[in-house]
């Protein structure tokens, strides 16, 4: 029996799922924007039948700015058949404890809340003692470069993030900005798959957990 537990994670596959080379592990982590450039509800029955062709035993999807139809769709949580929808909600799996959010500081966008006292209030919701914490878009300063800012990421965000200290903080949405970011208490990882060509570019990342 292993004594490691394998945390598969990905973010930004933009519709292009099925070219992606995903390897095995014993969870799988979708950060944000399933589906095309604007998703559209026709594909997300094509991404949850790919969740279910995966070997991995345990699935966990939190949104994305794209996923408009998530947002839009009066009961979400039942659109995945294969996965978990995390939508500011807590998921203990195999004695690890996740967080998932699809909140960014954005004016539009699916999920966007774009004054900061709306996301502060939202993120203090976030319990001590999580371990992995999910969220589509970036901490500020951390793996958040944009070709139009220097930082794209949430102020409010880093300062729950050093309030809870996860041991890893996975996300997406900045899509050039693609990496991890080994530091202690926490390791930060953007899984965003697509570069910013929007093509395919990037692996998914592996972050392995050793059981206590």
């Amino acid at each position: 029996m292993s004594n490691s537990i394998l945390v598969v994670c990905l973010s930004d596959s933009h519709g292009l799922h099925r070219d992606v080379s995903v390897p095995p592990g014993d969870i799988l982590i979708h950060a944000g924007d399933l589906t095309g450039p604007i998703t559209d509800p026709d594909g997300l029955p094509d991404f949850d039948q790919w969740l279910g062709e995966l070997p991995h035993h345990h699935k966990i999807v939190v949104p994305g700015n794209h996923d408009f139809a998530i947002e839009a769709h009066p009961i979400p949580h039942s659109l995945f058949k294969n996965a978990t929808l995390l939508i500011d909600e807590e998921l203990d799996v195999l004695g690890l404890k996740f967080w998932g959010s699809p909140v960014t500081p954005l004016y539009s966008g699916a999920f966007g809340l774009s004054s900061s006292a709306d996301r502060k209030k939202r993120y203090r919701n976030i319990p001590v003692g999580i371990q992995v914490l999910i969220t589509h878009g970036p901490p500020y300063g951390m793996l958040d470069h944009a070709p139009s800012e220097p930082h794209a990421g949430c102020r409010e965000l880093l300062k729950s993030v050093l309030r809870i200290k996860p041991r890893v903080h996975i996300f997406g949405h900045i899509h050039g900005a693609h990496g991890v970011l080994p530091a202690c208490p926490t390791t930060f990882a953007n899984v965003a798959l697509v570069g910013v060509t929007d093509q395919l570019t990037h692996a998914p990342v592996v972050v392995e957990f050793h059981k206590d």
